[in-house]
C-alpha cells in the first residue's frame, strides 16, 4: 500500500512536469503567431501606403501635361530650363546617365537632385504626400526636333512649305516629316512613414 502511493506520487511530479513543458510550448506558439499578426499588418499597411503614393503620382502626370501645353512659344522647349514659370524642372534632352529613381550611382552615373523638380501644389496632393515631377525632351541634344535626334510622334508629321531640304522629295514637294518630339515625365511621391514612389510616363 505504501509503495502504490509513492508511485502515484511520483506519477503526478512527471504530469506536473509536462503540464508545464505544453505551457512553454503553447506560450512560444501565441507569441510566435502574434507578431506574424503584426508583421504581416505592417506589410500590408506600407503596401497600402505605397500604392496610394503611385495613384498621386498622376496627380504630377497631369500637371506635367498642363504645364507642357502652356508653354509658349514652343520654340522655348528647346533649351533646358526654360525661362518661363515654374520651368526649373525641364530639360531639352533625354538626359544620358542620368538616375532619376534614387539607385546607387555606378561609373558615370549621376543621381538626379529632386530639390530642383517642381512641387506640384494644384491640385493639392493628398495630406501627408509630396509630388514633384520634372520634364525630359527625349532627344538627343538641344534645338528643334528637325535639326536633332529625338524620339517622335509618328503621326504628328507636318509638310515643310517649300523644298525639299531635309526630306526626300518626289517632284517639287516635300514628303511629310514627323516633328513632335516626345516627353517624358518623371514624378516623385513621398509619404506617410518614409512611403517613396517613382512614376513615369510618355506624353506628347
Amino acid at each position: 500500500m505504501r509503495r502504490s502511493a509513492m508511485i502515484l506520487k511520483a506519477q503526478r511530479g512527471v504530469v506536473l512536469f509536462v503540464a508545464l513543458i505544453v505551457l512553454v510550448a503553447m506560450s512560444l506558439a501565441g507569441l510566435a503567431l502574434m507578431r506574424t499578426v503584426d508583421t504581416g499588418t505592417i506589410i500590408a499597411g506600407n503596401l497600402a501606403f505605397r500604392q496610394t503614393a503611385m495613384h498621386v503620382g498622376d496627380i504630377g502626370i497631369e500637371a506635367a501635361r498642363n504645364w507642357l501645353s502652356g508653354v509658349t512659344p514652343t520654340e522655348t522647349l528647346y533649351n533646358d530650363q526654360p525661362s518661363v514659370t515654374g520651368g526649373g524642372g525641364y530639360y531639352a534632352t533625354w538626359g544620358d546617365n542620368l538616375d532619376l529613381l534614387g539607385n546607387a550611382p555606378g561609373p558615370g552615373i549621376v543621381q538626379y537632385d529632386w530639390s530642383g523638380a517642381i512641387a506640384v501644389t494644384s491640385p493639392t496632393p493628398p495630406t501627408g504626400y509630396s509630388v514633384k515631377y520634372v520634364i525630359h525632351r527625349l532627344c538627343k541634344a538641344n534645338g528643334s526636333p528637325t535639326s536633332t535626334t529625338c524620339v517622335k510622334l509618328s503621326s504628328g508629321a507636318s509638310s515643310t512649305a517649300s523644298g525639299s531640304k531635309g526630306a526626300a522629295s518626289f517632284g517639287s514637294y516635300a514628303i511629310s516629316v514627323p516633328t513632335n518630339a516626345l516627353y517624358r515625365v518623371t514624378v516623385q511621391v513621398t509619404g506617410p512613414r518614409s512611403s517613396l514612389s517613382y512614376v513615369q510616363a510618355v506624353v506628347y
